[in-house]
């Protein structure tokens, strides 16, 4: 897995014109983004405004990874398009980590929507060549209210027995 740093997208790639059609851009945690919406209403949250929700594209291609972070918003992650998305949540140490697997509906429980509560740690990785989704944050994302995981800290010690390291260290 790559790190924000070093963003891999082969040339001629279905990745590649995804990053070209949509103005995607390289995202600290990792993969390319385009914010889509801001709402213009805002809403009293995490000690200032908010807007009530934004709205972006996400697309990690293999290798790349969405490092551990949290979000103090709720985000409601949507599947749109390339191979399946693991999504791994925490609550923090301690607790198990779950593992939500983003895209079409089957029997073994795929499914293209999952939430990740506020205050939730979560990574995320592309199953196939690469993964298009969406992410809904409420009240909206700021960078304010982003925190990536340190890799020297205590949770990220656990994070790294319960999970991918490269998670953590990209």
């Amino acid at each position: 897995m790559t790190s924000a740093a070093s963003q891999i997208v082969v040339p001629g790639s279905r990745a590649a014109g995804l990053i070209a059609q949509l103005g995607l851009r390289p995202h600290p945690e990792g993969g390319h983004y385009a914010e889509l919406f801001r709402s213009p209403h805002a809403l009293p949250a995490h000690g200032g405004t908010r807007a009530a929700v934004t709205a972006i594209w996400y697309l990690l291609t293999a290798g790349q990874c969405s490092r551990w972070h949290l979000v103090r918003s709720d985000e409601i992650w949507n599947w749109y398009e390339g191979g399946d998305l693991e999504l791994l949540r925490c609550p923090g140490p301690g607790q198990p980590v779950q593992v939500h697997r983003l895209g079409p509906v089957d029997d073994a429980g795929r499914t293209p929507q999952a939430v990740v509560p506020a205050g939730t740690w979560q990574a995320a990785r592309p199953v196939g060549d690469h993964a298009l989704v969406g992410c809904t944050v409420a009240p909206g994302f700021d960078f304010a209210d982003f925190s990536l995981l340190q890799p020297s800290s205590d949770v990220a010690g656990w994070l790294r027995s319960q999970a991918d390291p490269r998670l953590v260290d990209g």
